[in-house]
């Protein structure tokens, strides 16, 4: 018998994990997965991207019934231990309904100042380095980052001088990073392969190394790996979790506790619960309002590679990102959305990506002049875009929205690119090439078991409680009301922060 069973140790379940370690109440962390192993593959681009070395080899569905392996990683950490570490506050008006060239983005319940104070905390608990204030769309806080920004390399420096002329206001990039992880070493260190590889050098800002591993320095905090959670039980009345049903190494057992908090991520949480349906819930679990697994949201991104003559020898490149366009203005009528670089290329993953080489260039050599961006639009939350699950497989159904405004940035970019850069400067006059991401790349996951205050059309209250159950919380991307454009990590991290206040406030002291 535990105290609280947290499931997930991602942003959000190894978050709440550390944040509730002082209570001293006996916590189980659940992970289907195990530990990355620290090995010379973490940064092999082969390995990584072209073997897919990390993620799960399990099979989803999408909406016409066709199978797809995603990208998923189940291990300790979570998807965290392979994310770019951008880590955004939402915006102001993000929390507030905005018109979109596809349609509404709804009002959230709650605004940007319940999170505030949770950003900042989230923000030091990740060892965020920024520049408070480069963007212009930035909420104001007082404080600055917790570290200083992470400084331009000499070639991403002369394109942040060439945007800045051409009118843009490219920003210093908020990015988790923890330069004293390891503190004997004396060494400088120079930050290579980031964005989809896990770190060797353990100096990304993930949940594994910022929370979990802290939590379990307790001895009231154990960790349950490799360990598949697979239903989620009440109890006869239907209004309290009783137990969680585990799978491990073919064996099953039953767990139960006081309290239970599901953070397998947006998909996997949605997933779960409509596993876990039962003669109380025949629609799955905490579902009476049929919104479980619908809504589902991850964005509409872009990478897109520019290809310039002169060589970007850069090893570190994710330090800058424009958000002109973030909001309506500069002659559009509708948001448009948000550009951050990427970590840089190597001929792998331009081979990957790029269907046929340039007419008398190799990959490498591709690679050897690359810039790479990430573009990030909104996606609209619609109920026919789900999660269900079939005959135990999880599907995925979702058709693309507001691909007008994400078209309109990635016009943007590449025209301030050619001017900002002297048009002639790119390779034939403009080489390019983009790949836009598909339901295969769940990253920026959210919105499946969205937060309200009105139980028929909502799934979790504003501290992320279940309508349905008074013991079961949804601390993962699933809360989400509408998507955004910036990378949702801190968004989660900060969430929990503020769940584990209610929690030590007015729920573990009765």
């Amino acid at each position: 018998m535990y105290d609280i069973i947290i499931i997930g140790s991602g942003a959000g379940g190894a978050t709440m994990a550390y944040q509730l370690a002082d209570t001293g109440k006996k916590i189980l962390v659940v992970e289907r997965g195990d530990y990355v192993p620290v090995e010379k593959e973490n940064w092999d681009s082969v390995e990584v991207f072209e073997k897919n070395r990390y993620t799960t080899t399990e099979l989803w569905l999408d909406k016409h019934g066709k199978p797809f392996r995603p990208g998923m990683h189940y291990n300790v950490g979570g998807n965290t231990k392979f994310y770019g570490a951008a880590l955004f506050r939402l915006r102001e008006k993000d929390f507030k309904e905005i018109k979109h060239y596809g349609g509404t983005s709804p009002a959230w319940p709650i605004q940007y100042q319940d999170l505030k104070d949770y950003y900042l905390e989230a923000e030091k608990l990740f060892h965020v380095h920024g520049k408070r204030g480069s963007d212009p769309t930035e909420p104001f806080d007082a404080e600055p980052y917790p570290h200083p920004p992470l400084p331009h390399e000499p070639r991403i420096q002369e394109i942040v001088d060439e945007l800045l002329d051409y009118g843009l206001h490219p920003f210093e990039l908020p990015v988790g990073v923890n330069f004293k992880t390891h503190e004997a070493a004396n060494a400088p260190y120079t930050l290579d392969r980031f964005d989809g590889f896990p770190d060797a050098a353990e100096r990304k800002g993930d949940a594994h190394l910022c929370s979990l591993a802290k939590a379990l320095q307790y001895s009231n905090v154990e960790l349950m790996a490799n360990t598949k959670v697979v239903k989620i039980n009440t109890d006869d009345s239907g209004t309290k979790v009783s137990g969680i049903v585990t799978e491990q190494n073919g064996k099953t057992t039953t767990l139960s506790a006081d309290l239970v908090i599901l953070s397998a991520g947006a998909i996997n949480s949605a997933a779960l619960l409509l596993e876990s349906k039962n003669e109380k819930f025949p629609n799955g679990l905490a579902n009476t309002s049929d919104q479980v697994g619908r809504n589902y949201m991850f964005h509409q991104n872009t990478a897109l590679v520019a290809l310039y003559t002169k060589p970007n020898p850069t090893k570190f490149g994710k330090t800058f990102g424009i958000n002109d366009f973030y909001h309506a203005n500069r002659g559009y009528d509708f948001p448009l959305g948000h550009i951050q670089m990427l970590g840089k290329s190597d001929e792998h993953q331009i081979k990957a990506d790029s269907p046929v080489a340039a007419p008398g260039f190799t990959f490498e050599l591709m690679a050897e002049h690359a810039v790479d961006f990430w573009l990030t639009s909104e996606d609209l939350p619609d109920p026919e875009n789900r999660v269900t699950v079939e005959n135990g497989q999880i599907k995925i159904s979702y058709s693309s929205n507001n691909e007008e405004g994400h078209q309109f940035l990635k016009s943007e970019l590449i025209k301030a690119l050619k001017a900002s850069g002297k048009f002639e400067s790119f390779l034939f006059k403009g080489i390019y090439f983009s790949k836009g991401m598909d339901i295969a790349s769940p990253a920026h996951q959210n919105g499946t078991t969205k937060m309200g205050t009105d139980p028929k059309t909502s799934v979790v209250d504003t501290y992320c409680k279940t309508h349905d159950l008074e013991n079961l919380y949804i601390v993962d991307g699933g809360f989400f009301v509408s998507s955004g454009a910036v990378n949702p990590a801190l968004t989660i991290i900060a969430m929990a922060l503020r769940v584990v206040d209610h929690l030590k406030n007015h729920v573990l002291t009765s």
